[in-house]
């Protein structure tokens, strides 16, 4: 898989790593993520080899968010244009669409965040299923400071992380939040003291992941998604039938009776 702005690299046991470039220093993220994501996701999305994912900066950096030296001028083009605000719009969509490929993937996405996660880094990181962060790693949701809303997918995903409160409070003063304060708030699971201690953790976190059946992986995605907004009656339901629909499968005598072994 060859891109622009990211680079994949096959590790081997099923695991994927994927480093974000982007078009600028700090990995920033401008028209060519957009476009790129989407598509790496599902190149992944159709490789049976890979299992899991870890998704990380390149450098000593996650992302500054936005690639504005991009936006700007890109930005200025559109106002010249009569349907300007139809064209915001559709951007805005399409960017939206490319961020939630991660939250559709089938394939687990493991945020490894050293260093700056700014905007729609934090946007990036919020699509993705498991995130640890090194020591040095900070976040900051700052839309606000440019004097724009947040649209990108923080605003929505993050209140079912770290809660609907904790999200009002970091999107209305768009101030950064250190490492141990992400943990405390549960944005992240665990903090590693370096770079590299923070990758053998998300080395070590994929592996265990690719290890299961990836059919029952994809199904904890899906059900986790599709029940998050549903009464617990009505989300005990959906898996009752999900599991009735796919777990009769050849191989699952031999894996219970693996599992039956290892007791």
């Amino acid at each position: 898989m060859d891109f622009r702005t990211f680079s994949v690299r096959h590790l081997g046991a099923g695991v994927t790593e994927v480093v974000l470039d982007g078009t600028g220093e700090g990995n920033v993220m401008g028209g060519l993520v957009w476009t790129e994501l989407p598509a790496l996701v599902a190149g992944l999305d159709a490789d049976e080899d890979v299992r899991a994912v870890v998704l990380r900066g390149a450098g000593e950096c996650f992302s500054g968010g936005l690639d504005l030296l991009w936006y700007l001028p890109h930005y200025r083009r559109l106002t010249r244009r009569p349907d300007l605000r139809e064209r915001l719009l559709a951007e805005a969509t399409s960017m939206q669409d490319a961020l939630g490929a991660v939250n559709r993937s089938r394939l687990p996405w493991i945020a490894a965040v050293h260093g700056p996660c700014v905007g729609a880094g934090l946007d990036l990181v919020s699509a993705c299923d498991i995130r640890l962060a090194s020591a040095p790693a900070s976040f900051s949701l700052r839309e606000v400071r440019l004097g724009i809303v947040a649209d990108l997918g923080s605003l929505q995903r993050l209140p079912h992380v770290i809660g609907e409160a904790a999200t009002r409070e970091l999107a209305l003063t768009g101030r950064d939040v250190g490492a141990e304060e992400a943990l405390a708030l549960r944005l992240v699971s665990r903090v590693a003291p370096d770079a590299d201690a923070l990758w053998e953790d998300a080395l070590t976190t994929a592996r265990q992941i690719a290890g299961h059946p990836p059919a029952a992986v994809a199904g904890v995605k899906a059900v986790l998604d599709r029940t998050r907004d549903l009464p617990v009656a009505d989300g005990l339901r959906h898996v009752a039938l999900w599991n009735a629909a796919f777990l009769p499968s050849p191989e699952l005598p031999d894996l219970l009776a693996a599992a039956l072994k290892s007791q």
